[in-house]
């Protein structure tokens, strides 16, 4: 386990072999309304360039959030532009104040309430194939994090080879408080920060800045956002495909950053300690414990989250984060994809539409979770969560015999 003074001022590597290993280098959208008339082929905007392609998201009304529609699109360019000889690297970035604010779960939401379940399905499979494919991308990537970066939004660039934030950058992973699980991808990358950030990050939704993602590995590169037309225009004139070259552009307008003395990452040692233990149970003890002793804001913030999240929900988190651990990135998007259809089809419990109603569609902020306590959640209930739906139900086929998975 890294300490954050081995991790302040870090440069991530852009080597693949093992993505957040600290030596080397979903998800929700915050928004419920969202323009109905988006023209699809509007929604995720193409820029040609000397010896690249750029992918632009393009629902800045709705900061971004994800349809089937676009996940679709997204997986169609990025095949064909890496079959394209004539195409070196691929960049993406979204439009107006977000980069992405992960899936449009009030669509989603309205499909369950339909009974239209196999459109959900359809929309989990399609975008966790297209972050197996960026995962597994054989041409360099630049994903550009300028402002809201939420659950699969996160999804969908940390994986890829360049990640640059701004001062405007804010990721989180809400999904807890939505009566979710992180996903796509989020138990591959969040288990792999130093110590047990990432249990701490995927419990509590707690939000990290740009300075933070670089100190923790989740990011690459950071710049001002008032000096992204200058990297845009750098690397837009590049004509290579080699990653060196992409990064020396980076890093010609980057900046040496430092987490202040606020930031989240100075309470790794009070992490570490609390979000250690085996259960939530036990998590929650500890940050008892540590408030009794110290009386510290950070541990009743992170308490308050944690009570206010869906009980279900945060046991099936933290055992999805710990098996994330130990596996591969096809593994990980496997055991979510079966969290994400056993939370959609309410198998077990509603909590997931209970979530989305509360907090974006009639915004009462009470959700009323079952079960209501971490008493109530019992071990069969989280085990079914990790299980098929049934026996006929298909798994996610992704392709680990093209694209050989990472550790």
């Amino acid at each position: 386990m890294q300490s954050v003074k081995a991790l302040v001022g870090l440069r991530s590597s852009f080597r693949r072999v093992s993505f957040l290993s600290i030596s080397q280098q979903r998800g929700f959208s915050a928004q419920a309304n969202y323009a109905q008339n988006d023209d699809l082929q509007e929604q995720v905007l193409v820029e040609g360039r000397a010896k690249s392609r750029a992918a632009i998201l393009n629902r800045p009304s709705a900061l971004n959030a994800l349809t089937n529609s676009m996940a679709a699109r997204l997986k169609r360019l990025y095949e064909s532009w890496e079959e394209n000889p004539d195409i070196g690297f691929v960049l993406m970035k979204g439009s107006g104040r977000a980069f992405c604010s992960g899936a449009d779960v009030v669509t989603l939401y309205r499909l369950i309430n339909a009974g239209n379940i196999e459109e959900c399905k359809k929309f989990f499979e399609t975008l966790y194939k297209f972050v197996y494919l960026q995962g597994t991308y054989l041409k360099p990537h630049v994903a550009i994090l300028d402002g809201i970066t939420m659950g699969g939004g996160a999804g969908i660039s940390l994986l890829g080879m360049f990640r640059v934030v701004t001062d405007k950058t804010v990721l989180c992973n809400p999904e807890t408080q939505m009566g979710f699980h992180p996903d796509a991808g989020a138990s591959f990358y969040l288990s792999r920060l130093p110590g047990y950030l990432g249990e701490y990050l995927a419990l509590t939704g707690d939000k990290l800045n740009g300075v933070e993602m670089i100190a923790c590995g989740l990011a690459t590169h950071y710049s001002l956002n008032a000096r992204l037309a200058l990297i845009e225009e750098r690397i837009g004139k590049l004509i290579t495909d080699d990653p060196s070259v992409i990064e020396t552009s980076l890093q010609q307008y980057g900046d040496l950053v430092y987490p202040d003395s606020g930031s989240v990452l100075r309470k790794i040692d009070s992490i570490d300690r609390c979000f250690s233990h085996d259960t939530v149970e036990e998590i929650i003890d500890a940050l008892e414990k540590e408030i009794a002793e110290s009386h510290d804001e950070w541990c009743k913030s992170a308490l308050k989250r944690l009570r206010e999240a869906s009980p279900l929900s945060l046991k099936i988190t933290l055992q999805s984060i710990r098996e994330g651990r130990f596996q591969t990135l096809n593994q990980c998007l496997a055991r979510e994809y079966r969290i994400s259809l056993n939370g959609v089809s309410k198998r077990v419990s509603d909590d997931f539409c209970e979530g989305v109603r509360a907090r974006l569609v009639d915004k009462d902020f009470a959700p009323k979770w079952n079960p209501p306590s971490l008493a109530e959640v019992s071990k069969d209930m989280v085990d079914c969560y990790f299980s098929r739906l049934d026996e006929f139900e298909p798994e996610l086929e992704l392709p680990t015999a093209l694209r050989e998975p990472f550790m």
